[in-house]
């Protein structure tokens, strides 16, 4: 079973059974831009009754009409004929699909399988716990404009810091990644360290900057991707104003002390720093929240900001993954403000892109399924594949060998389509968690 992005993963079963004349349950989905994304108050599903909204596109939509919805942008959206992705050339992107579609497709790729469909950035992450990303980053490597390996925690140790993870890094995997491509290579490094005693104190917070550094050149690496904001929010210490400034200057003393060093062996001539930000919970920025004016303030020490545009609902409010109404909600809260120089904003920005799935149990619990569980639920329960129009996603509805009701939401062609739609729609590229939990046709998109 796959690990959480420290719960960044998915979730497990949603449903109900897949006769069809068992379908009078309804699911209902909220509003994420209505009603706020909060833990506690966005439950999509109640054990005992749940009104669902079906919002299904007929099946006799012709092919014909939806080439011409899709022809009417390509020219923005990717390409275009004969070189549009081979799913779409194979008429898989679209709303009314069929789990033996699903079963019989998801193997077969382009001939070229090297060739970049989305022309913004695409940083892609690989768990150590998960062979497959290993294999698809090499496979797919053209596809990639940043790696990030999640190898790395920098923790207190009594009074010390250190850096934790260089047994997971494969040093032979990127010599192959250079080989093979240019993709950056920018481990994920997680601060654990004790935030009071990081950032008050200077002599710890240039140790934390050099380790990272000196990690960066022993192993040459091109970067960093760092996660700390949630992590400090967990602490609290973000609702004090002069220790969230003190974070702020930190990430700034970073990301400086790393653009000051050249690199010789990659396309780029510093290490690069790309930030993990997380969406915020409510419908107005909170003190603990990354807003438009820290992007600003941060836009000359980091590269990039990773948006965590996923994990929406979760085992006790089980629902979809990421509504692409909170998506586009969340974007509009970070970069609120930046208009002027929205441009240079939007190109740092890597929206969240989920790759794993959630098999919920309606009355709550559940947990993460990859691609392969995914498709062994296909096989198994041959449910009828259902589009939430609100959310933008497919899900379907089984119920187990218990007789207990299960709802399954995972990405499909038609979901990740409207996605790198909206990324592109703010001219920003797309962060995938992570690549080893989806299946092979997914790539043809990017």
């Amino acid at each position: 079973m796959a690990k959480t992005r420290d719960r960044r993963v998915g979730l497990s079963s949603y449903g109900q059974s897949s006769r069809v004349g068992s379908s009078t349950r309804k699911i209902k989905v909220v509003n994420p831009v209505e009603s706020p994304p909060r833990h506690s108050d966005h439950k999509l599903i109640t054990a005992s009754s749940a009104v669902f909204l079906f919002f299904i596109v007929s099946s006799a939509i012709s092919v014909i009409l939806y080439r011409k919805l899709y022809a009417s942008n390509a020219h923005t959206n990717m390409n275009t004929g004969s070189d549009l992705p081979y799913v779409y050339q194979r008429g898989l992107v679209k709303t009314d699909i069929h789990y033996h579609q699903v079963l019989a497709e998801n193997m077969k790729l382009s001939e070229n399988s090297s060739h970049r469909n989305f022309k913004n950035p695409v940083l892609a992450y690989i768990t150590p716990w998960n062979s497959k990303g290993y294999d698809k980053a090499k496979k797919f490597n053209n596809k990639f404009t940043h790696l990030s390996p999640v190898w790395y925690e920098l923790k207190s140790q009594d009074t010390k810091l250190v850096m934790d993870g260089r047994h997971n890094a494969d040093k032979e995997w990127i010599a192959e990644l250079r080989m093979k491509g240019d993709a950056l290579v920018l481990p994920r490094v997680v601060l654990e360290a004790h935030p009071v005693d990081l950032l008050k104190k200077k002599k710890q917070r240039n140790k934390a900057v050099n380790l990272i550094i000196t990690e960066c050149k022993e192993m040459g690496y091109d970067g960093i991707v760092l996660e700390s904001w949630s992590r400090w929010a967990a602490y609290g210490v973000l609702h004090d104003p002069e220790m969230r400034n003190m974070a702020l200057q930190f990430i700034q003393q970073l990301g400086q002390a790393m653009h000051s060093i050249s690199l010789e062996h990659s396309r780029i001539q510093n290490l690069q720093l790309v930030y993990v930000v997380g969406p915020p919970r409510s419908d107005k920025l909170e003190e603990y929240d990354i807003g438009p004016e820290d992007v600003r303030r941060l836009s000359e020490a980091v590269d990039g900001f990773s948006v965590m545009t996923y994990d929406f609902s979760g085992p006790q409010n089980p629902g979809p993954n990421a509504p692409l109404k909170w998506i586009r909600f969340t974007l509009q809260l970070l970069l609120d403000g930046t208009t002027g120089d929205r441009q240079k904003f939007d190109k740092r920005i890597f929206v969240g892109i989920n790759f794993y799935g959630n098999d919920f149990i309606i009355s709550g619990g559940g947990g993460p399924i990859l691609g392969t569980d995914y498709l062994s639920l296909l096989e198994r329960h041959k449910p009828a594949l259902r589009w939430e129009e609100n959310s933008a996603e497919h899900f379907f509805v089984y119920a187990d060998n218990q007789n207990v009701e299960h709802v399954v939401f995972y990405p499909s062609l038609k979901s990740i389509a409207v996605r790198l739609e909206e990324a592109l729609s703010w001219g920003a590229g797309i962060a995938i968690w992570e690549i080893g939990q989806g299946l092979d046709y997914f790539f043809d998109m990017l």
